[in-house]
């Protein structure tokens, strides 16, 4: 398979390899990484080639850290806030409808919106120097979809997201297998890499409809309870406080806020 939207695509003896690649950025997600994530779920062959698909990042450094920032500054309505939070909300319903077992591979950094997409994976595993959360109350002062918040909250449970969130700290690597955000931790990166094609190897030799039926139903399950945040999402991401935590995270300076 190719490279498209610093994305690299390989496919090997059944397992679709999707590796985010930026690492002069920590891998930070840009709109058409997100759409060619949500492509390839959406197209993975039900014919057998494909079995398993492992997501990682590359460098060593980071899965994937969050958004790429400089993409906010276009924002200047409250609809650009609604269709980006929707693009995130479709692109991690993509993956948890992806038909054939996802497997994140976690490294260093992975936080906002490459935390959404590990979490919405079916199993996590990490090395030793995982760092997972959503520093925005120290840094860009936006806000999760509340689609988001229960995804995260049905794997964490709603007190730990709350104080992750409200503390702006990263769970590291051992909390993290602790409580059950990732299954298990490898000491480095080729460890991990070589745990997660003998995981995906084994998940993918399983019988394919008992896994797609059952992450179809705890999919649908969560996805019973509808909520209207369109209020919430614009009263953020229209404020004078994410202006001044994105300026003030790109120019590497302590926010000022105000609570406007």
């Amino acid at each position: 398979m190719n490279n498209v939207s610093e994305i690299n695509e390989v496919l090997e003896e059944g397992i679709l390899w999707v590796t985010f690649h930026r690492p002069q950025a920590r891998n930070a997600l840009t709109f058409a990484m997100y759409n060619r994530l949500a492509e390839l779920c959406k197209t993975v062959p039900l014919d057998g080639s494909v079995r398993a698909m492992v997501i990682s990042g590359a460098g060593g450094k980071a899965f994937a850290a969050g958004t790429d920032m400089t993409q906010f500054r276009a924002f200047e309505t409250e609809q650009d806030a609604l269709d980006y939070e929707a693009q995130i909300d479709q692109v991690l319903e993509a993956v948890e409808r992806c038909p054939v077992p996802t497997i994140a591979a976690l490294n260093g950094a992975c936080t906002g919106g490459g935390a959404s997409i590990a979490a919405a994976c079916d199993i996590r595993i990490a090395s030793s120097s995982l760092k997972f959360g959503f520093p925005i109350a120290r840094t860009l002062g936006n806000c999760l979809a509340a689609a988001n918040l229960a995804r995260l909250t049905e794997l964490l449970g709603a007190g730990r997201v709350r104080e992750v969130i409200f503390t702006a700290r990263l769970i590291e690597a051992e909390e993290a297998l602790r409580v059950g955000l990732v299954s298990e931790v490898l000491t480095d990166d080729a460890a991990l890499l070589e745990r997660a094609k003998d995981l995906a190897a084994h998940v993918g030799a399983m019988a394919p409809l008992t896994l797609r039926a059952t992450k179809e139903a705890m999919r649908r399950n969560r996805a019973a309870i509808n909520v209207d945040d369109a209020d919430i999402i614009t009263s953020c991401y229209m404020s004078e406080d994410f202006r001044i935590g994105m300026e003030a995270f790109l120019s590497k300076s302590k926010p000022k806020w105000t609570g406007r």
